[in-house]
């Protein structure tokens, strides 16, 4: 028997992860001693919060990271292929997704070896959800350029999508630059645009808001390093 992956997700901030997660994913937790990961350290202590009586040192972790050659993540599969199954562990959220999971989740699929996505939290679906935008036809388009010039071309760019093609468009940002994103947002966009951010998903202080660019102009928001997600729509 090949040995099956499964795609853990991860809470999205400093919040019990079965606040946020069915407890599914703490069966399979307590089975799998196997695991891929962004980071060790993160890695056990999100193991150790959902399966407090697990034996840290039963673990065997494999890193996935800038770091990680290309040539070592295929014998990341080496267990599934003996009979063993594994675990994909995101540092935030759901595997595959805005991650670099996506390339184990490939090879599985390519080896015969069955994949099984868990329940947890997205960010990108819990922001479309609460955005009031178009959850019937969106994108998610990952960083923005650093580049000022580079970054408000692209934001028109992603504004006339969203008109034309009636389509959200997401994107996220290194957390300390967010008010700077939020002011070139104001600055190049249709006064009727919304914007919607979404910060600090599933934890106390989450804070979601959709406006017109506009209203953004005279709104005063502080969300310095705090993880956001970015979302536009021309109507």
């Amino acid at each position: 028997m090949i040995g099956t992956l499964y795609l853990i997700p991860n809470t999205l901030g400093d919040v019990a992860p079965l606040e946020t997660m069915p407890i599914s994913i703490k069966k399979i937790i307590e089975k799998i001693d196997v695991y891929i990961v962004e980071n060790e350290k993160s890695a056990r202590r999100f193991i150790k919060s959902v399966s407090a009586s697990k034996p840290q040192s039963d673990l065997t972790l494999f890193p996935l990271n800038k770091f990680t050659a290309a040539s070592e993540i295929p014998t990341y599969l080496q267990p599934c292929i003996q009979g063993i199954s594994v675990g994909l562990i995101s540092d935030a959220g759901c595997p595959g997704v805005a991650d670099p999971g996506a390339e184990v989740v490939r090879l599985a699929h390519e080896n015969g070896i069955k994949v099984v996505p868990l329940v947890g939290p997205s960010s990108i679906l819990l922001a479309m959800m609460g955005s009031g935008m178009n959850g019937q036809n969106f994108a998610f388009n990952g960083y923005l350029p650093i580049d000022k010039n580079e970054r408000k071309s692209k934001l028109k760019q992603l504004e006339k999508r969203s008109f034309e093609e009636q389509q959200a468009q997401l994107f996220i940002e290194t957390p300390y630059r967010n008010q700077k994103l939020l002011d070139d947002m104001c600055s190049v966009l249709h006064q009727n645009t919304r914007i919607c951010l979404a910060i600090d998903l599933t934890l106390q202080t989450e804070y979601i808001k959709t406006q017109t660019v506009s209203q953004w102009k005279t709104t005063t928001m502080e969300f310095h390093k705090r993880p956001t997600l970015f979302i536009i729509q021309k109507d």
